[in-house]
């Protein structure tokens, strides 16, 4: 897997490891629920549950692929769900 050209089309994400991790800065503390709910919501459907850290406003979220030792493509779908609902909720 192409790991680089993957991340391209997800600016807001950066490699960790054998992570993908970004932060979400949303409006205000309920909006940032919002988006942990839509977020759940998704990786439910999906299996795939990303980690997710709530500070006030700010999440900090991280994708892998426990299972299979690293990155898979499952990521990097999921985090371009998560882009789409974090714009949606203005973050």
């Amino acid at each position: 897997m192409d790991v680089g050209s993957k991340l391209n089309d997800l600016p807001e994400w950066r490699l960790e490891g054998d992570e993908i991790r970004r932060t979400v800065t949303a409006p205000d503390f309920p909006a940032a629920i919002r988006i942990v709910d839509e977020i759940a919501v998704r990786a439910e459907e999906l299996n795939h549950h990303p980690d997710i850290d709530i500070r006030w406003r700010t999440l900090h979220l991280a994708l892998t692929t426990h299972d299979q030792g690293g990155l898979t493509d499952l990521d990097f779908t999921l985090a371009a769900m998560i882009d789409d609902i974090a714009a949606k909720h203005g973050a």
